[in-house]
């Protein structure tokens, strides 16, 4: 027997329905499945990087770049830090992470981590 696929209602006219990347159809990552994901950008030996914008603009593809992206960072503590300081620097902005890979020149993944109220 096969399980039917979902329909997920996501609508441009519906701001609270929009999905925003691969993750952000699962439910919302706990402290420790965000301690995980980064911990597989560092080891990849990913880049990470924050970025943020207004939930009216997440749909596009200029988001706001959080600092420079943390060449080098080894360290999942440091970065979970920068995701709290965009987040609190920016209340009413989502904000993803985004590991870079260096070697193939592009991202390996991006999520979003944190999805700010949206009024309607």
């Amino acid at each position: 027997m096969t399980t039917p696929i979902k329909d997920y209602q996501s609508r441009i006219s519906d701001p609270n329905s929009r999905k925003l990347g691969t993750f952000s159809y699962l439910p919302p990552m706990d402290a420790e499945q965000l301690r995980k994901q980064i911990n597989y950008i560092v080891n990849q030996g990913w880049t990470a990087a924050i970025e943020h914008t207004e939930p009216s603009h997440a749909t596009g593809y200029y988001w706001y770049m959080w600092k420079l992206p943390m060449f080098g960072e080894t360290d999942v503590d440091r970065v979970l830090t920068e995701i709290e300081a965009c987040r609190a620097a920016n209340p009413n902005h989502h904000v993803r992470l985004i590991g870079y890979d260096n070697v193939v020149q592009t991202q390996g993944t991006s999520m979003l981590v944190y999805r700010a109220p949206i009024e309607v």
